[in-house]
């Protein structure tokens, strides 16, 4: 079935900037949607975000030149294109942009067009988009990781720390994610007020804090684990992005942690992070190191790489490259995927399989500034990744992608599968980053 036509236009997201909506229609007249994601904390090495910079339009958000790149060189492009063949879709719009980064149309741009197409050629089908994206082999239900807390980037700074997470690692079920998660969520949010310390919702819809520390905010989790009736490490772990790239000055580097005061060089700050996977139920920890500072990553990988999953974000970018550099130098153990970081979803899903290729564990991600589009959870199921990180259980363009994966569990029946902890089994194996 061949692409007719494709429309763009401007829509907005979680924090009420505009992003790129797009709609692909097919000669049979079968149609998809794909809305991009924005984020914050952004790393170097991701795909460029083309916004018009103009400050008399949305304070410079604005994407109208994206959604012209779309309309003027996108479409006369892959229109006429078989909708079945996501690469060839893929590959032309990354040869028509011609940039190493997609800088010159814009990855929101390429990003919204290859989502649309993925969407149109699974309603085409006639098939649920899991379905579609992994030709029906995908039937594994991810481990979420829940934004508990947020800080840096997420929460203007009132902790040096990105996010504070909860693993529910005593569940059995999906659905038993989803109520230890609510108990420990809402927990939290009575200890925070308890305390007069609840200054509402940050922009993933963790707890916006009040703290002295940052290691506070790791006392009060494990506090509001114990106050939801489970045992911290067993029932319920945490899990951190330390977003370290953000605390990181290159001319000097050091990392500055303004919360507690102090400038580390990469030893210190690394030995702090390590002491804190020692002292609190920690099984996963993202960017514990700078993306340029090598051998941080290789200290902390060598040191807990064994037993904590160590995920890539601002190290990978989502881009099979660095991916393939971060394998050979064993600076990770995880990589977290998300698609705009790349800016397609063929490249999406091969940076998936790569992970998993080598033993490592990949783990599908939002962005905060999120929309009510769940791709990412049929994204998820369909690769088999065993992993989900959106955001925390609050606000509904993140709570619209748990939801998903309520309704893709019914959609599967008795080929649901969900293996929990499970999914960290090579850790305690010795068998991640082994390639």
């Amino acid at each position: 079935m061949k692409i007719h036509s494709l429309d763009a236009y401007p829509v907005f997201d979680s924090r009420g900037n505009p992003t790129i909506e797009c709609e692909a229609t097919l000669a049979d007249g079968t149609r998809g949607l794909g809305v991009v994601p924005s984020g914050a904390s952004t790393g170097q090495y991701e795909a460029l975000e083309l916004r018009d910079n103009d400050p008399r339009r949305f304070r410079g958000r604005s994407v109208f030149q994206a959604i012209e790149n779309i309309q003027t060189r996108l479409a006369p492009a892959v229109v006429g294109m078989d909708v079945e063949d996501q690469r060839a879709v893929d590959l032309r719009m990354i040869q028509v942009d011609g940039t190493p980064n997609k800088s010159a149309l814009g990855a929101n741009a390429i990003l919204a067009v290859s989502m649309a197409v993925a969407a149109a050629a699974a309603n085409h089908r006639r098939q649920p988009l899991h379905q579609s994206l992994g030709e029906g082999r995908g039937t594994l239900l991810p481990l979420p990781e829940i934004q508990i807390i947020g800080g840096g980037a997420h929460a203007n700074w009132r902790t040096d720390i990105q996010d504070f997470l909860l693993i529910a690692t005593g569940a059995q079920s999906f659905a038993e994610v989803m109520e230890i998660t609510f108990n420990v969520y809402h927990a939290c949010g009575d200890l925070l007020k308890q305390r007069r310390r609840y200054y509402g919702l940050a922009d993933e819809g963790g707890y916006w804090p009040e703290f002295d520390s940052n290691e506070e905010a790791l006392t009060l989790l494990v506090e509001a684990i114990n106050r939801a009736g489970y045992t911290p490490g067993v029932e319920a772990s945490i899990a951190l992005d330390i977003a370290a790239s953000d605390l990181f000055d290159p001319s000097t580097g050091r990392y500055r942690l303004e919360l507690d005061q102090c400038e580390l060089n990469s030893h210190e700050f690394v030995d702090r992070m390590i002491d804190w996977c020692e002292r609190y139920p920690v099984i996963s920890i993202e960017d514990p190191a700078a993306d340029t500072d090598v051998a941080g990553w290789q200290r902390f990988q060598a040191a807990l790489g064994h037993r904590v999953q160590v995920v890539g974000d601002d190290l990978f970018t989502t881009n099979p490259a660095r991916i393939r550099e971060g394998i050979a130098h064993r600076l990770a153990n995880a990589v977290l995927i998300k698609l705009n970081q790349i800016g397609t979803v063929t490249e999406t899903l091969d940076a998936i399989r790569l992970t998993q290729a080598a033993g490592w564990l990949p783990v599908i991600s939002a962005r905060s500034g999120e929309t009510e589009d769940a791709f990412i959870s049929h994204l998820a199921v369909a690769t088999n990744a065993g992993q989900l990180k959106v955001g925390s259980f609050a606000r509904s363009e993140r709570m619209v992608k748990w939801n998903e994966v309520i309704r893709i569990e019914r959609q599967l029946g008795n080929r649901a599968r969900f293996i929990g902890k499970g999914i960290y089994a090579p850790l305690a194996n010795g068998k991640t980053g082994s390639s």
